[in-house]
């Protein structure tokens, strides 16, 4: 089993093993930070639903207030105007079967989300073998199956995120940068909690955030307080 390294030992030794409020959570992240990049912080919670069954699947999008830290590059498949209404809304890329066509001859994935208008579905449903095990398949359920364009581009580039629970009941989502004033870190990772709580499934039963942590790309997991957060999202 690899050794620890020197730095996230360090790290790990500056958490308290109790569990943080966001308030307190986030300065202490930003204090054990060792990495010389602008990492990227992520919460995840564990939830007290079973994935298997479709009804208790837990998925959402939510616009973080003070965006992701950077622009993600997007993509639209569209025809007709709607291919000049999303490049005036400030796609990366925009087109119709030329660019279905070079995602299945190139394996092309340079961008970070895509939009597509319903009437290209046909095509862009071709492309589940390299878009699916990405997440780049668009979704109706995400907005990203739309006939609005501008306004889906619009959503992504402010710091639209998906949220979903994956086979263990977790949901991993990003919340910003370690850069970031801590506030604003507060702000998007509550606004992520209270997207999920309002998405808890009718037929969950019982705790439904069973465990909640906030992490940087290389610093240590540091566990919330679930009831103080719960209570905050509901506020």
């Amino acid at each position: 089993m690899r050794k620890a390294g020197k730095n996230i030992t360090k790290a790990r030794q500056a958490v308290e093993q109790r569990s943080y409020t966001l308030q307190d959570a986030v300065p202490l992240l930003q204090k054990v930070k060792y990495a010389k990049f602008d990492e990227t912080v992520e919460l995840t919670l564990r939830l007290g639903v079973d994935p298997k069954h479709a009804d208790q699947m837990v998925r959402g999008t939510v616009v973080l207030p003070h965006g992701l830290g950077k622009s993600k590059k997007v993509l639209v498949i569209a025809s007709g105007e709607k291919t000049k209404e999303a490049e005036n809304a400030g796609a990366d890329f925009a087109g119709g079967e030329d660019m279905v066509e070079k995602i299945t001859k190139e394996n092309w994935t340079d961008f970070d989300a895509l939009i597509a208008t319903p009437d290209m579905m046909k095509s862009v449903g071709r492309l589940g073998k390299i878009l699916g095990p990405k997440g780049l398949m668009p979704n109706p359920k995400t907005g990203t199956v739309t006939f609005d364009v501008a306004k889906a581009v619009q959503e992504v580039k402010a710091g639209k995120v998906e949220f979903r629970t994956d086979k263990t009941a977790l949901v991993h989502v990003p919340v910003g940068k370690i850069s970031f004033p801590p506030q604003k870190l507060v702000e998007n990772a509550t606004t992520v909690i209270t997207s999920v709580v309002k998405a808890k499934p009718a037929v969950a039963k019982g705790k439904y955030i069973k465990g909640c942590t906030l992490s940087s790309s290389m610093g240590p997991g540091i566990s919330l307080d679930t009831a103080a957060i719960e209570a905050a999202s509901k506020a």
